[in-house]
């Protein structure tokens, strides 16, 4: 007979992990008033538990994607496939479960990506621009991280036996991924050259450094573990593992010295003498002719830094593979273990394609993601994998004018029974999405590269854009207020949910729930 993962936990099959007991997280973090709420706020929902337990969690984390996003990813995919677009769903939007997330960190109405990924990973809030430590921390300073530090999700999961994956569009070492595995007081310490010297004296260590270093880190911090590091990890930021040598560029180096290291130590070359029988591969040609069946540690850097955007991915000198191929290789290794796994996957650039006020950039990332999660759902089983989709925090794109169903969403306002743009009291046409802050508008036709933007000072006002094509990858929104760069916004997000304790997943909460969450489908820590 065929047993499923949740029969074999309640059968006490051997293979299944003890869960582990309070003392397994910092003593500050048990006492944290966010965790204990957070904890307190699961345990009270009045839901039917139908005593399933996940045998893999997956939390995608769409970088940027507020609900105003969802809503223009979700045309602009109906529309690439000819359709009118409204009526279409994405493809986690077709979950049961849905919540609105409270997205602040604890001294910021508006949040950044180190606060909020820290409280998803860890279930606690904390400050703006801090990884994996709790609010009691001044950022910058090294000498304030000792005692402040949190367990995440990830950390758990390895000291379970679980194997773990981490993928981002962004550099590996960005705010969102790092959170799954550093401590720092500053999201900015990516690797050694970025830190002050002071804090490299004091013994904080960067955090490319650390995702190398976290099999030895966690089993110092907590004797008696024994885990085996990150199973799967997969983005950019490459720059940041080499040292500041071209003798050790990689073969789709962009700049005359790739590497910034200036310790001399090369983490790909460390990664692979610990872990021999791993990959380390640097494009999409190497992660393709990976043999998943026999492999459990993949190590692969597609970019010196973040990697292209989605719609500029065939401009890249060696070929990067798209979310989706990553996520689908990511299972295909980490379901080699019998006893699950966690894995969190970035679409990291949809956040800066907002930054540099690209609807278009950021529209084909937030597809592409859609894409991912779907073929996640297609290579797990619901029974035995909770399956996460939430943003980190929104932006702030706007969906405005009363355009006709079905007219471009990329495009000007046609108003409905009107076949020409309609015009603003300025006598010009206007686009359906804008942005209140940011870069403002640029005609840069057939550009893919959103960060083209950068090349010119911010502009606000309008513009006549009579004979220009704002559906053309190139044409960046208007803006109300120059900024260098767009900002964040500060409203809720949503989060959807499918597979075991999915229905734990309503109303509004605040963001540090999604690890109670993930501990209420695969135990973790004893509640």
């Amino acid at each position: 007979m065929k047993f499923k993962y949740s029969q074999l936990l309640t059968l006490g099959a051997t293979f299944c992990a003890v869960v582990a007991t309070a003392d397994t997280l910092p003593d500050s973090q048990l006492a944290d008033s966010w965790f204990t709420d957070g904890q307190a706020a699961v345990n009270a929902r009045s839901v039917i538990n139908d005593g399933t337990t996940a045998k893999n969690v997956i939390l995608f984390v769409g970088d940027g994607m507020g609900v105003s996003t969802l809503t223009a990813a979700r045309i602009y995919a109906g529309q690439l496939e000819g359709r009118p677009g409204e009526e279409g769903l994405l493809s986690f939007e077709e979950f049961e479960h849905t919540a609105l997330v409270k997205t602040y960190n604890v001294d910021a109405q508006t949040p950044d990506s180190a606060g909020t990924m820290t409280a998803m990973m860890s279930g606690l809030k904390t400050d703006v621009g801090v990884i994996g430590v709790d609010e009691d921390i001044e950022r910058g300073d090294c000498s304030t991280l000792a005692g402040n530090e949190v367990a995440t999700y990830l950390e758990l999961a390895e000291i379970q036996g679980m194997s773990t994956g981490v993928i981002s569009t962004a550099r590996i070492t960005h705010a969102t991924p790092a959170a799954t595995y550093a401590k720092s007081p500053d999201r900015n310490w990516e690797d050694v050259s970025d830190m002050p010297q002071e804090a490299v004296d004091a013994g904080c260590e960067d955090i490319a450094s650390q995702l190398v270093n976290l099999e030895a880190n966690l089993e110092a911090r907590y004797p008696g573990v024994n885990v085996d590091g990150i199973d799967v990890v997969m983005g950019g930021g490459r720059r940041h593992f080499l040292p500041n040598d071209a003798a050790f560029n990689s073969n789709d180096a962009a700049s005359g010295v790739e590497g910034d290291r200036t310790d001399d130590r090369d983490l790909t070359a460390e990664w692979q003498a610990q872990y021999p029988q791993g990959a380390y591969v640097t494009d999409s040609a190497g992660l393709a002719a990976l043999d998943t069946a026999s492999l459990n540690k993949v190590l692969a850097l597609f970019n010196e830094s973040h990697m292209q955007y989605e719609a500029d991915r065939g401009n890249d000198i060696a070929g990067e593979p798209s979310l989706t191929e990553m996520t689908q290789l990511a299972i295909d290794v980490l379901d080699n273990n019998d006893q699950g796994f966690f894995l969190m996957v970035e679409s990291g650039r949809i956040d800066h394609a907002h930054h540099a006020g690209s609807a278009h950039g950021a529209l084909n990332d937030a597809v592409e993601f859609s894409r991912a999660v779907a073929a996640a759902i297609a290579a797990t089983d619901p029974q035995e994998t909770l399956i996460l989709v939430t943003a980190d925090h929104s932006h702030v794109m706007t969906i405005g004018g009363y355009p006709k169903r079905g007219n471009p969403i990329l495009g000007k306002v046609v108003n409905v029974g009107e076949t020409d743009a309609a015009l603003a009291a300025d006598d010009m046409p206007y686009t359906t999405l804008t942005y209140t802050n940011g870069p403002g508008f640029r005609d840069l036709g057939d550009e893919t590269d959103a960060d083209a933007v950068y090349a010119a000072a911010a502009f606000s006002g309008r513009v006549d854009l009579n004979s220009v094509d704002t559906e053309s990858p190139g044409y960046h929104q208007e803006t109300l207020v120059p900024l260098g760069s767009e900002t964040h916004a500060g409203e809720d997000v949503a989060l959807h949910a499918n597979g075991p304790a999915a229905q734990y997943v309503g109303g509004t909460v605040e963001q540090s729930m999604v690890f109670h969450i993930m501990n209420k489908a695969r135990r973790l820590i004893a509640e």
